[in-house]
């Protein structure tokens, strides 16, 4: 299991067009790949339940990722996150 946080710098947070772009990346991977905020957890292939977190300017996340190819899809997942929020 690899984890890492993210401090959200993207003004609007976790919006319609990142978190498409989140889901899109993480249904490359077999790996399950969650975010946390607040004690709320968001599968990342879900943009409804990434939305619903309510990720806002300034908050810090938490991704967790579990799997077979948890190696890459940290890799792609820190990327993205450090491109789009």
């Amino acid at each position: 299991m690899k984890t890492f946080d993210f401090t959200v710098t993207d003004k609007l947070g976790i919006h319609a067009r990142p978190a498409g772009l989140i889901a899109k990346t993480a249904k490359e991977f077999s790996s399950e790949i969650v975010i946390s905020k607040d004690g709320k957890n968001a599968v990342c292939t879900k943009v409804m339940a990434l939305m619903g977190l309510g990720v806002k300017y300034g908050d810090r996340i938490t991704v967790t990722i579990s799997g077979g190819d948890e190696e890459a899809a940290e890799k792609a997942m820190m990327e993205i996150f450090a491109t789009n929020l």
